[in-house]
């Protein structure tokens, strides 16, 4: 990689002699701007105000310009001259705490070679100082005209150096948040926690630029001439919140369903939500009179079911005492007919023994219904 300065970090008396090498690099995809009706190209010429001639990059130095509108001529040797210790040297100031650093103030990043096998020694010194302390380095150091601020930080074995921003240049966020009073209830939070965890982390090395690979495969395909792949974009709702419960429900599902987790009991896991609407005079004074007529259907309902059952059991009862009488019948009609001449012998003098009796009662009450008058006739002549 090729440095884009050089100079020394200053740590304390030790001189550690360094590089400075891009961290980062732009990806984007740049445009030129041409002229719609031949497809020329637009090109910028630097020509001067007074006499309306181009200049060359030879020709053209640095200026201030006052309130007034003078132009004050500064040159680089008028720069160099400057009694400033950072213009070649990376000066450490402080060692703080890595939270301690707003990440508000982070700049552009930057890789700290060892230039030359003398800073190789104090160069681990330092790395391995940084790694033990769990520290980061604020440093000083100029680059492009200007003074900046920097943090140093151990990066797998090398030391990297992030542009901060002065303190001063950070905004207040004055009117940023929301002027109006918000509540967050329990329920909110617990489903944000939820959406949360459930998106869980990410392999930041994965993470990809999907719109400048959309707009790759847009050159691609006009520079071969094939037709331009369209996308239909989703409708978002325009930012509107109409339920926020009912939004983190659907985000949990859905980032659920993403990674393949409860799919089973998507419906189960969350309740459909839909907000509680005010009730009317009108519709107060019918929900009150509802429970009573509730009350008397159920009491009925409770009446009428009670009946029935008794019914059923009743029923029933007569339905078993039908089938155990006819039951009995059936079994004494098989004995009467299993046992044959021995029953019609026992009938027969059953019958017999009972005409005797018939008899020998109606003789006894004869004589005894003549003792009766005999003695009453006795009676009478007495």
């Amino acid at each position: 990689m090729r440095s884009i300065w050089n100079g020394a970090i200053s740590f304390g008396l030790v001189s550690i002699p360094i590089k400075l090498v891009n961290a980062t690099e732009n990806h984007a995809i740049h445009f030129r701007q041409i002229h719609l009706a031949d497809g020329g190209r637009i090109r910028y010429r630097k020509v001067c105000e007074l006499d309306e001639e181009e200049v060359s990059g030879g020709e053209i130095g640095k200026a201030y310009e006052d309130a007034d509108g003078t132009m004050i001529p500064i040159t680089d040797e008028d720069l160099a001259q400057l009694p400033l210790p950072t213009a070649k040297t990376i000066e450490i100031v402080a060692f703080v705490p890595a939270d301690e650093i707003d990440p508000l103030q982070m700049d552009a990043a930057y890789y700290l070679s060892a230039n030359g096998v003398p800073a190789a020694k104090p160069y681990t010194l330092l790395r391995e100082a940084l790694k033990r302390s769990n520290k980061v380095a604020v440093a000083k150091y100029a680059l492009r005209g200007r003074e900046r601020l920097g943090m140093l930080r151990v990066v797998d074995d090398v030391i990297a150096m992030h542009g901060l921003l002065w303190p001063d240049e950070i905004r207040a966020p004055e009117g940023v948040a929301p002027e109006t009073d918000v509540t967050v209830r329990d329920a909110e939070l617990d489903l944000a926690d939820a959406l949360m965890d459930t998106l869980g982390e990410v392999d930041m090395a994965g993470l990809h630029d999907d719109y400048r690979e959309a707009v790759e495969a847009l050159i691609a395909a006009k520079a071969s001439g094939e037709a331009v792949p369209t996308a239909t974009s989703e409708d978002s709702g325009g930012g509107k919140v109409i339920d926020l419960i009912a939004a983190l429900e659907n985000s949990v599902r859905a980032a659920k369903k993403s990674r393949g987790e409860g799919e089973g009991d998507e419906e189960g896991d969350m309740a459909d939500v839909h907000p509680i609407k005010k009730k009317t005079k009108t519709a107060q004074r019918k929900s009150a009179s509802t429970p009573k007529s509730t009350g008397t259907k159920k009491s009925t309902a409770s009446t009428s079911s009670t009946s029935s059952a008794a019914s059923s059991s009743g029923t029933a009862k007569k339905r078993t005492q039908k089938k155990t009488a006819s039951k009995s019948t059936s079994s004494s009609d098989a004995s009467k007919g299993s046992s044959g001449t021995s029953s019609a012998t026992s009938a027969s003098s059953a019958s017999s023994a009972s005409s005797a009796k018939k008899r020998t009662s109606s003789s006894g009450g004869r004589s005894t219904t003549k003792k009766t008058a005999a003695s009453s006739r006795k009676r009478a002549s007495a």
